[in-house]
């Protein structure tokens, strides 16, 4: 037998053990409905929650539906359906960046009220409840529920990092043994000493793509790891966005940069499992949800000798990653018998037993019991990376106006980074910080008269 099977097996009977260990919270009643639809992109993850909540039928009687859409036109459709206030899904995975305009304008159904009452505030990670969930940050309202976890990880190449040669080269090098990177120092080392274009072999790859948040995700990981932010706690950016630890953030992005495969100037997440499955770097940013293509023998020769990691600490020892997934929200535009009927669906999802074959599913769960568990982190080679991140995840603004702040963001690091324009790094911060200031302004999002904590 399989490690892999006896992991699913022993984790098949947590799952067994755990449902018969909370009658209370056994099936849940009917509500007078009996069919709920969900959307959400199209891919993976939404193939194994359709596989789970079989499950949900069984026990309540409820049969519920997972609609898809292309990623590409997933947000599109999503907030077609809310200007027409329209009744075609009950709940609905959503970008974390989604929350502002989902409270403010009323799309989403408050689920304060129903996670206090149902004991879930302390079920999830404080991070992800807070990321995928609250709004306004620090106001303790709540508009979702964590559904699938997800953040910003690394792969590297464990045959390239233990081989004897290039670990005596490196400690010969740089002073010190060579290893996953505890910190951005020792990752940009790493990252120039498997640079070797003569050998078609690059230090990293990293994300890029200008098109929607790629390029600014992985800045932002880096800013947070240096102890720098998006805004204040009253919603100020400048001092903030071009401070001195923003700008050497950007400048250490941009020195990863010279580190890239050639070509790499729109690069996201297919484009750096490319790069890594060819054999051409030897580190690859990723969000965990595209790792499975690394971890199988079947789609990568390297998968036996690939090993993955948590996003390292910045100089002063901060330690953060980009914030990826979604929660899942309640229409509020549905009759109230659906409504209830979603709350019960929800209130499932959420017990600990559903979470444990969540995440034998393939799903990623955000339950901190299930995470926790030593049976989750031999499911896949990458689950104690993305255990360690989930706890360490910040977030981009989940304002109204988070589409035009990510916008002035995504042209300027990519005009930056990729097309060495804009000037330095200061000059790239203090530009974007003014641009932001703007629409912050325009918009009336500053917080007047607040003293930032």
């Amino acid at each position: 037998m399989s490690k892999k099977l006896s992991a699913l097996l022993v984790l098949g009977l947590v799952a067994t053990l755990l449902s018969a260990a909370v009658p209370a919270m056994a099936a849940p009643q009917k509500q007078g409905v009996t069919d709920l639809k969900i959307i959400w992109a199209e891919w993976d993850p939404a193939n194994y929650l359709a596989e789970l909540v079989k499950d949900y039928q069984k026990e309540a009687g409820v049969t519920v539906t997972i609609v898809t859409e292309p990623w590409s036109s997933y947000q599109t459709r999503v907030m077609a359906e809310w200007a027409a206030k329209g009744t075609a899904f009950d709940m609905v995975f959503g970008d974390s960046q989604w929350l502002g305009t989902g409270a403010i304008q009323g799309h989403y159904v408050e689920l304060t009220d129903f996670l206090k009452q149902n004991n879930l505030l302390d079920v999830f990670t404080p991070a992800t409840l807070k990321f995928y969930g609250e709004y306004p940050a620090g106001s303790a309202r709540y508009w979702a529920v964590p559904g699938e976890g997800d953040a910003e990880g690394w792969a590297y190449r464990k045959d390239l990092f233990e081989d004897p040669t290039e670990m005596a080269n490196f400690k010969a090098k740089y002073g010190y043994d060579l290893a996953v990177p505890k910190d951005y120092k020792q990752f940009r080392d790493i990252a120039e000493f498997f640079t070797r274009p003569d050998k078609n072999l690059y230090g990293v790859f990293l994300y890029t793509q200008r098109d929607y948040d790629a390029i600014t995700m992985g800045v932002e990981q880096t800013m947070f790891s240096y102890g720098a932010g998006w805004q204040d706690t009253c919603n100020n950016v400048l001092g903030v966005v071009n401070s001195k630890k923003a700008i050497e953030a950007l400048q250490m992005y941009k020195d990863l940069y010279k580190f890239n495969p050639p070509g790499n100037t729109n690069g996201f997440y297919p484009e750096s499992n490319s790069a890594f499955v060819s054999g051409q770097v030897a580190m690859a940013m990723n969000y965990f949800a595209f790792f499975p293509i690394l971890a199988n023998p079947k789609t990568n020769p390297y998968a036996d000798k690939t090993g993955y990691f948590a996003n390292p600490a910045g100089p002063d020892g901060d330690r953060y990653a980009a914030l990826g997934g979604q929660g899942i929200s309640i229409n509020s535009y549905i009759a109230p018998e659906r409504i209830e009927a979603s709350e019960a669906f929800l209130k499932w999802f959420s017990r600990e037993d559903v979470q444990t074959k969540w995440a034998q599913l393939g799903g990623y769960s955000c339950d901190a019991k299930v995470l926790a568990q030593p049976e989750f982190m031999k499911i896949a080679p990458f689950n104690q990376a993305f255990a360690d991140t989930m706890v360490m995840v910040k977030d981009f603004w989940n304002t109204p106006e988070y589409a035009s702040l990510l916008s002035v963001a995504q042209t300027a690091f990519s005009s930056f980074i990729v097309g060495d324009q804009g000037g330095t790094a200061a000059d790239v911060m203090n530009n974007l910080a003014q641009e932001q200031d703007k629409i912050l302004k325009d918009a009336g999002a500053i917080k007047e008269g607040c003293t930032a904590q």
